[in-house]
């Protein structure tokens, strides 16, 4: 996983069922279960389904991604995940003058 805002499809999952945290430093799961209930009635019988399951994503982050600071949100069934970058500071130039003979 690179920097910046990442999306993955999560339909049909609550927002109470995916789990997002960083182990080992710096590798993020994603994790979750899939619970949908759905009813149809009728004057002569009833059905009931239940689809359901569990599913885990890892990703390895970049030495440098600021793990302390990574946000998630989920709105209408995409999971958001936004991964910031740590600020490097520039390496000051070695520079040199040379004479000319």
């Amino acid at each position: 996983m690179d920097f910046g805002t990442h999306f993955t499809p999560l339909a049909g999952v609550k927002k109470e069922n995916v789990k997002v945290h960083v182990e080992d430093g710096n590798v993020l799961q994603i994790s979750g279960e899939y619970t949908k209930e759905e009813k149809d009635e009728n004057d002569k019988w009833h059905r009931f389904e239940r689809q359901r399951g569990s599913f885990m994503r890892r990703f390895r982050l970049p030495e440098n991604a600021r793990v302390d600071d990574v946000k998630c949100s989920l709105e209408n069934g995409v999971l958001t995940v936004t991964v910031p970058k740590k600020e490097t500071e520039a390496a000051p130039k070695n520079v040199r003058s040379i004479d000319i003979a």
